[in-house]
């Protein structure tokens, strides 16, 4: 991610003008929303989950360090800001993957997912008696 990061990055004053229609949070730039994230995680998740996620989020940064369309960029941040808030706020407990997030996602995502619902569900047969 470039520099011209930081201008996508930058807060906006687009929409404040109106109190119907709040202005939509700016998004962190990559560096202070990663760090955000293990913080996250190591706020609110048990050590187990901790390993797991921390090991996703610097995979998944450094998979997109050298991604340049910014409409990717700003997707990108912008989906693991909304992740971040969720662990913050526990809201993530429970919760059902969204069906269009679903449909948007590549054959590549989607094995990803199935991969990760597979490993889940064999730690929960191997250790039944742990919090899922």
């Amino acid at each position: 991610m470039r520099q011209t990061l930081r201008l996508l990055a930058s807060p906006s004053n687009l929409g404040t003008s109106s109190t119907l229609n709040p202005a939509p949070l700016a998004l962190l730039p990559p560096i202070p929303l990663y760090r955000r994230l293990l913080r996250a995680h190591r706020n609110h998740l048990d050590r187990e989950k901790r390993v797991l996620g921390d090991a996703y989020i610097k995979s998944e940064f450094r998979a997109h360090r050298n991604v340049e369309n910014p409409i990717h960029i700003v997707g990108f941040l912008k989906e693991w800001q909304m992740y971040a808030q969720q662990v913050e706020g526990d809201s993530w407990r429970g919760e059902k993957l969204d069906t269009d997030k679903i449909d948007k996602m590549s054959d590549q995502q989607l094995g990803q997912l199935y991969e990760l619902m597979q490993a889940i569900q064999k730690k929960g047969r191997e250790d039944p008696h742990s919090e899922s």
